[in-house]
């Protein structure tokens, strides 16, 4: 069988990084490489595959617009449960955020959690299902095999010794900053800052992306102990350094921030081709070592291949060890076809061309010639072929259809079920608000009766007693003298009266009572002090 081999494409804006990589156990071969400045996208791949004879190679893509988050679960989740517990977080990410989680295609990887023991930490990375759509456009016609995230794919690169922490700076269009602890992939940072900033400003000046590109290449950045700029390489760093001082300041932050020692830091991507990058991220970086990146298995002597142009294509390197199943698994966004199952050698092949010797060494029973008449056994032979892959055909075509109106159907009752959810929330909040209402308008028409109740208490004592005063006028006899008259409490009247004669005092006490004029008419037992009888009358106005 022969070596397995995949073309990686690293696709930028106006720049296409290709390298041919193949595997013989567990020896990595770069068997053909460069990069290709395009207008139209199609016609570069096209260009690229002929000129790398990749018409039938695997080819493996990076993401582009992907987006990372980090949850902490416990680590004695069993697999579905975690499954269900990532989906509901993102679903909360989302909610949060104001985005529909159905229109994102995620995958996942789980690493150990270096703060809390008992958890574990999980990678979460989505990309949006449209701009996937249009990167899977790209190379439709073409055997795609795998789409990962270039931040997953470019420590493909590294032989990391055992518990080495380390940084690998990915300065392409945009900057990639993945932290790696205990060899695992433990974060990922996304800079916006990149080579596109300075090759766009280059290009302004010499209308010309290849030659701004070469520009790069051939400059030096001058250390603090370095020599005086010549005027021309001045003007370009003037361009470049800006966005380097700001991508190297964001990464000495990454590295003050992490959880982890970090002992080496690596420096990748197109802007790894200046010359000194190295030492200059070196002199901000002083507590790890800095250096290029140089793929592991790349072994150059004099005469050979520069190692300077490895690097240039590093990127689409490691995308092709992402395609010969190197690196971290779970990350292909690429969906498997049930055809994509079955392995090359498994394949119906007929080849009149073919010798006898060719045909013995393949088995010769997935190859005939086509040359001299079929006896019975061919005969047979082909018609159970045929047959099988009539039955398998038709079977993936059903389960192709089923799956596809399977997940439609889970994807609206996903999104139902999250309209619901969020009607639910809305009709809670509706009526919190109405019951706060409620509560409110209570609470104002208690406080109204209760005013009411005092101003009517209010103007029934104040009528009172003037009418009060009229009916005593009218009944008091003539021997008697009211000596105060006193509204002690709120309806509570206390009349103090005397006179020489205590049938009259007695008269008035009963007059009150019949004609109601008090209620719960009381009076005190006369006092006599010389001729003069004094008594208290109590009572409550009616």
């Amino acid at each position: 069988m022969a070596n397995a081999s995949c073309l990686g494409l690293y696709i930028e804006e106006h720049l296409m990084k290709y390298a041919k990589v193949s595997k013989d156990r567990d020896k990595i071969k770069v068997e053909a490489f460069g990069l290709m400045f395009y207008d139209r996208i199609g016609e570069a791949i096209e260009q690229i595959i002929q000129e790398t004879y990749s018409q039938k190679t695997p080819i493996s893509i990076n993401l582009s617009e992907e987006m990372y988050n980090y949850f902490d679960m416990f680590a004695l989740l069993t697999k579905n449960d975690l499954s269900k517990a990532i989906k509901t977080e993102f679903e909360s990410f989302c909610s949060d955020k104001g985005y529909n989680p159905n229109v994102f295609e995620t995958r996942y990887a789980v690493v150990g959690n270096q703060e809390e023991k008992e958890k574990i930490r999980i990678i979460h990375v989505a990309d949006n299902k449209i701009e996937l759509n249009k990167q899977l456009q790209q190379i439709e016609g073409y055997k795609l095999s795998n789409v990962s995230p270039i931040s997953m794919s470019i420590p493909n690169l590294i032989d990391v010794e055992k518990n080495e922490n380390s940084l690998v700076v990915n300065i392409e269009d945009s900057t990639t900053v993945t932290t790696i602890l205990d060899n695992k992939i433990y974060h990922i940072d996304k800079i916006e800052e990149g080579s596109r900033d300075f090759l766009t400003k280059i290009n302004l000046k010499e209308n010309s992306y290849l030659k701004a590109y070469e520009i790069c290449k051939n400059t030096t950045i001058y250390t603090s102990e370095g020599r005086e700029l010549q005027e021309e390489q001045s003007t370009y760093l003037e361009d470049i350094m800006p966005t380097l001082y700001t991508i190297v300041g964001k990464v000495k932050t990454i590295l003050r921030d992490n959880v982890g020692k970090i002992k080496k830091v690596y420096i990748t991507g197109t802007a790894a081709l200046i010359n000194n990058i190295d030492l200059y991220f070196q002199e901000y970086l002083e507590e790890a070592e800095c250096e290029i990146l140089k793929p592991y298995f790349v072994q150059t002597t004099a005469g050979d291949i520069s190692i300077k142009d490895y690097i240039e294509v590093n990127s689409a390197v490691s995308l092709g060890m992402m395609g010969l199943g190197e690196g971290i698994s779970g990350m292909n966004f690429k969906n498997q076809t049930f055809a994509d199952k079955f392995p090359d050698w498994l394949k119906l092949e007929v080849n009149p061309d073919r010798t006898e010797k060719e045909k013995k060494n393949l088995g010769g029973i997935f190859t005939w010639d086509l040359g001299t008449p079929l006896d019975k056994t061919e005969t047979s032979l082909i018609r159970v072929a045929v047959g099988l892959i009539l039955l398998v055909v038709l079977y993936s075509v059903f389960s192709g259809f089923l799956a596809s109106q399977i997940k439609r159907k889970n994807e609206e009752a996903d999104s139902f079920i999250m309209q619901t959810n969020n009607q639910i929330n809305l009709a809670n909040g509706d009526r919190e608000k109405i019951n706060s209402k409620i509560n409110e308008y209570n609470n104002m028409i208690k406080n109204l009766e209760e005013a009411n109740n005092r101003i009517t208490d209010r103007n029934k004592t104040r009528n009172a007693i003037p009418n009060l005063l009229n009916q005593i006028m009218s009944i008091v006899p003539e021997n008697v003298q009211l000596t105060s008259i006193e509204n002690s409490n709120g309806t509570h009247i206390v009349i103090n009266a005397q006179s020489n004669r205590y049938e009259q005092l007695g008269y008035l006490v009963a007059k009150m009572k019949t004609d109601v004029i008090l209620t719960n008419v009381i009076s005190t037992a006369g006092q006599k002090d010389n001729s003069v009888v004094s008594i208290k009358i109590e009572g409550d106005l009616p």
